[in-house]
């Protein structure tokens, strides 16, 4: 664990900030290319990435703090805000896409176009914001004993059993992330010419990795086996499978709205 990279005149530099910030501009180099290639402004992408970053934090942190003052009641919210983890992803996918979405309607970029270039920036930007989230100790999953699980003693919480004070190890569900949406950014990257709908696809994709690397987090159970992130995932397959399904099979509909 590293949580504080460095510190600057006493300010601690946090390696979940600097992965969030090379998630950014890695995103934003590849939805800048994404936009020239579909001849927009490389400008307009950038606008779009960052409207997407603040949305996903705020989105995140806000909705992990709604969740876990409605579970625990008596959780500070104020605590819980300033605190250096606790982010959930779903919370963060709504508010990203709702900001990103209204930047490039702001800049008169046609919405299927914006999402669809975007879409392998969005899959690499989230891999390498993982790598922020293991560093920091934080969304890890259950107690496991295979050869790779890692122990976060100093994590968000720490894996210390507090009845014996003895440190455990978990299933590091956050690189199981990062080895998944990276081989989907490259396939979203070389998809970008012959997708009907290439935001459906990583809706997909995305959502199938978090349907299964949730089975090794211990979540509340939402509505039969599923727990909230697989309920969204759900939702994001389904919405992502019918999109493509419907937009390949009116190509002509498709065409006029990413104009």
């Amino acid at each position: 664990m590293y949580p504080v990279l460095f510190e600057i005149f006493g300010f601690p530099i946090s390696t979940f900030g600097v992965m969030v910030a090379a998630g950014f501009l890695a995103g934003g180099f590849l939805a800048a290319r994404s936009f020239e290639r579909a001849g927009l402004p490389g400008k307009a992408a950038w606008d779009m990435v960052t409207w997407c970053v603040v949305g996903g934090l705020v989105g995140a942190k806000l909705w992990y703090v709604a969740e876990q003052v409605a579970r625990d009641g008596g959780a500070s919210a104020f605590e819980l805000l300033t605190s250096r983890g606790g982010i959930t992803w779903y919370g963060g996918f709504l508010g990203g896409t709702i900001l990103g979405l209204w930047a490039a309607h702001s800049s008169k970029v046609p919405l299927l176009t914006a999402a669809n270039c975007a879409a392998p920036s969005l899959a690499v930007g989230q891999a390498l914001g993982r790598i922020g989230c293991f560093l920091v100790g934080d969304d890890y999953g259950m107690r496991s004993d295979v050869p790779w699980a890692v122990a976060f003693p100093q994590g968000l919480p720490p894996t210390i059993d507090p009845a014996t004070n003895e440190v455990f190890r978990v299933h590091a569900t956050m690189l199981y992330e990062t080895f998944w949406l990276l081989p989907v950014g490259a396939l979203l990257w070389r998809r970008r010419a012959s997708s009907p709908f290439l935001f459906g696809e990583y809706l997909v994709l995305s959502g199938i990795g978090r349907l299964v690397i949730e089975s090794y987090r211990l979540n509340r159970i939402l509505v039969g086996p599923f727990s909230n992130a697989q309920v969204v995932a759900l939702a994001c397959i389904a919405i992502g499978a019918s999109g493509w399904l419907w937009l390949r099979a009116n190509p002509a509909a498709a065409a006029t709205r990413a104009k």
